[in-house]
């Protein structure tokens, strides 16, 4: 079966076939456009994760900051996990440090909103940029 066939008919046999071509390295019967396609597209993914992650620990830290009568310890474990977590994704990942300010400034922009409809306060009571560093955000320490 031609490569753009399967490609767009079984996308495992695809993959599982393109890898093995790759290691056997038989370049020319690689479908490389669409390798790199999906190379491309995991690298996308990749930085969507990272917004992903953090939008939760700020909507955490945002609760956490303007919600202090609800703080206990499940909001707590709720913080550190997702702390964790992207600890774990920004070293499997380490070349996404370049991408955190933009990172840091569109993940604020949805736990702010998040954070407002959750919380039922105003959006405009969260301030409009993101008051805490990334550094601030994954510190263990850090509670505010």
């Amino acid at each position: 079966m031609p490569n753009d066939s399967l490609y767009e008919t079984d996308f495992y046999a695809w993959a599982t076939r393109q890898a093995a071509l790759l290691r056997a390295g038989r370049l020319d019967a690689a479908d490389i456009e669409h390798i790199a396609e999906e190379i491309d597209s995991m690298g996308r993914s990749e930085k969507r994760e990272l917004v992903s992650r953090l939008t939760v620990v700020l909507l955490h830290l945002l609760k956490w900051q303007y919600q202090p009568a609800l703080r206990g310890n499940s909001w707590r474990l709720s913080i550190a996990n997702a702390r964790d977590q992207l600890a774990d994704h920004m070293q499997d990942n380490p070349s996404l440090k370049a991408r955190l300010p933009e990172a840091m400034a569109s993940a604020y922009r949805y736990a702010r909103r998040e954070a407002a409809a959750e919380s039922g306060l105003p959006e405009t009571t969260f301030p409009a940029e993101c008051p805490w560093s990334f550094d601030q955000a994954v510190d263990e320490a850090f509670w505010p």
